[in-house]
């Protein structure tokens, strides 16, 4: 059934010799790609006008110089992804930058960081989708965590399918929120050019304003900036897209952020005219197109298309975080399960544990956007931050041609993040502090997961320094654990007497009652007269403790008649899968608890029932 079931969302298993037709063009890898960094702009205007706006309503003109600052952020951290995806084109982004250039820890916050900031891609990204919905259907407003929940995971379904069908069908919703924007955009400064509307912001740019200060202005920006997150995204799936890669990634990265700086632009400039205010229930962007559209078709078209793109933005998630936990298993740092590829040649460890990481997110923030952002833009510009001054080293390094002019597009790119960050934690600390715990506990884990490989790989390896201790057995102790005489029980000690020069069965009695375990032991007497029957008695009925116990004793005694000692453990398979929640998987139990003896080998015996 489940296999079925399996089939019917992934889909059939692709072969290897497939990968190279997953590969993406520029067209869909910009649909792939781009869907967080453009859908950004739904929310970002609106956290500078919501700052702006607890001032006072004769400061909302500070977004148009506001998102100046923010429209030349972007222009320095899209030249230097440009520059980071032809010098590092294996992918890897920020964490490669940052690993190369500063060093293994810095590397590691750089992409722990990452980590975090792709798992709050999903959740803000889900949850803004879902006020978008609620905006045009109030009844859902109270439904916004399981509304939030079911789009990540049908998001996570459809990336398990692979990423050429997660691509061709994210064409639809981003291309489809292409058109309505720029159509919003140019017919509202039609209308704007026209006369047809009219200049309703509180106060004309330049005004003076008492109440302004260079915290609140800071605090506007810092909030503006969320809407370059995801930029960095294409910098990190460089080896998904067609050859050459580096070539066709860096155009697609240039094409983004040109969109994505016009659609910023276009709607922070229609909400200063149009004297837009944010409130609780109707978003900053849906007032922009009720002035623009009327509450026609078109409106409700573009809230469609902005509520299916934020849904889908969270797909940027899904395509860079299994790459990232990729580069991070390959250099020991993450599991090496995040290097296996599933049926449709994806990452699907990193993409199922992404979806359960934003599924907790959302659950805790309770599915609200502004407290997310934040965070997820500390997550964002951090890496930043360390991949732009990481490529200054880089270029001094080098001193290719034109290395200066590069490093200082570099360095504006990184003071301008840097400060950021400062200003972040500043200014929004109650929101943020979570970074100072999750990060060091990130790092600590990365550390100890690859100081475990570094020991797995020493005591493995056959060439070290020190000389391997080679044993010569001169026979063989197997130990059969039974719980009663049966066909099983058969089978287990045919096959210890084949493999074993000594062979001893070993059983586990709780019961009051002797006449039963004098049965069982009379029974397996008359059955194999030759094998030697150990029966211990547990007053606790405890079967793990005493079979511990008594591995080590018989193991000790083999080890002094060189001996080695296997303990094979019976159990029966049923013929369907479901039946196994019928049986009380002692075996299981039992081999959990022998994994741990050393200088024993542990071996099951299947005994596989017909009916």
């Amino acid at each position: 059934m489940w296999r079925y079931l399996k089939r019917l969302i992934i889909g059939k298993p692709l072969k290897t010799l497939d990968e190279g037709n997953q590969s993406l063009s520029k067209f869909k890898a910009l649909a792939l790609l781009s869907s967080d960094a453009l859908s950004s702009v739904a929310y970002g205007t609106e956290q500078i006008t919501a700052v702006l706006l607890a001032v006072s309503a004769s400061a909302m003109w500070f977004q148009i110089p506001v998102a100046m600052l923010v429209l030349i952020l972007l222009a320095a951290i899209t030249l230097s992804y440009r520059m980071i995806i032809h010098a590092y084109p294996g992918g890897g982004g920020a964490y490669m930058v940052a690993s190369t250039n500063w060093g293994r820890n810095l590397g590691l916050v750089a992409g722990g960081s990452l980590l975090v900031d792709y798992m709050l891609t999903v959740a803000v990204s889900v949850t803004a989708g879902t006020e978008a919905i609620t905006s045009a259907i109030p009844a859902l407003q109270g439904q916004t965590v399981p509304i939030s929940i079911v789009i990540v995971i049908l998001v996570m379904c459809l990336n398990l399918r692979g990423v050429r069908e997660s691509a061709s069908f994210l064409m639809v919703p981003v291309y489809s929120f292409v058109v309505m924007i720029s159509l919003m955009i140019i017919i509202g400064f039609y209308n704007i050019v026209t006369g047809h509307v009219e200049f309703s912001a509180p106060l004309a740019v330049g005004h003076s304003f008492a109440g302004m200060s260079i915290v609140l202005f800071l605090r506007a920006f810092s909030s503006g900036s969320s809407s370059l997150t995801g930029v960095e995204a294409i910098s990190n799936a460089v080896p998904n897209f067609k050859d050459p890669k580096p070539k066709n990634a860096a155009a697609t990265l240039a094409i983004m952020a040109t969109i994505l700086a016009f659609f910023f632009a276009g709607i922070t400039f229609l909400s200063y005219w149009y004297g837009i205010r944010p409130n609780g229930h109707v978003t900053v962007l849906a007032q922009i197109g009720i002035k623009t559209f009327g509450h026609g078709i078109f409106f409700y078209l573009l809230q469609l298309a902005t509520a299916m793109i934020l849904a889908v933005a969270a797909n940027t998630g899904f395509s860079a975080f299994p790459m990232l936990a990729y580069n991070l298993a390959k250099d020991k740092f993450m599991p090496h399960m995040y290097m296996d590829k599933g049926d449709r040649l994806g990452y699907s460890n990193g993409i199922v544990s992404l979806a359960v990481g934003a599924i907790i997110l959302i659950a805790i923030f309770n599915g609200q956007t502004d407290k997310l952002i934040p965070l997820y833009a500390v997550g964002v510009f951090v890496p930043f931050t360390l991949s732009q001054s990481g490529m200054i080293i880089h270029w001094y390094r080098e001193r290719g041609r034109g290395w200066i002019t590069k490093s200082v597009i570099n360095a504006i790119g990184a003071i301008i993040s840097g400060v950021l960050v400062l200003i972040l934690f500043a200014l929004h600390f109650t929101n943020v502090w979570p970074y100072l715990i999750i990060m060091p506990a990130l790092i600590y884990m990365f550390l100890k997961i690859n100081k475990h490989y570094r020991n797995v790989a020493r005591q493995l390896r056959l060439v070290s320094e020190q000389p391997i201790q080679r044993v010569n057995y001169s026979g063989s102790t197997v130990i059969v654990l039974v719980s009663n005489v049966t066909r099983v029980t058969a089978g287990a000690i045919d096959y210890a007497r084949s493999i074993g020069d000594y062979v001893v069965a070993m059983h586990v009695s709780f019961d009051t009652d002797p006449t039963k375990e004098h049965r069982t032991a009379a029974e397996f007497k008359a059955e194999f007269p030759d094998v030697r029957y150990v029966d211990i008695h547990s007053s606790y009925r405890s079967i793990a403790a005493p079979t511990v116990r008594f591995v080590d004793v018989i193991a000790k005694k083999a080890k002094e008649r060189n001996h080695s000692t296997t303990i094979i453990v019976p159990q029966f398979t049923p013929k369907k899968g479901w039946q196994n929640i019928l049986h009380n998987q002692t075996s299981f139990r039992l081999r959990a608890v022998l994994n741990t003896r050393d200088d024993v080998t542990i071996s099951t015996y299947y005994y596989h029932l017909k009916e």
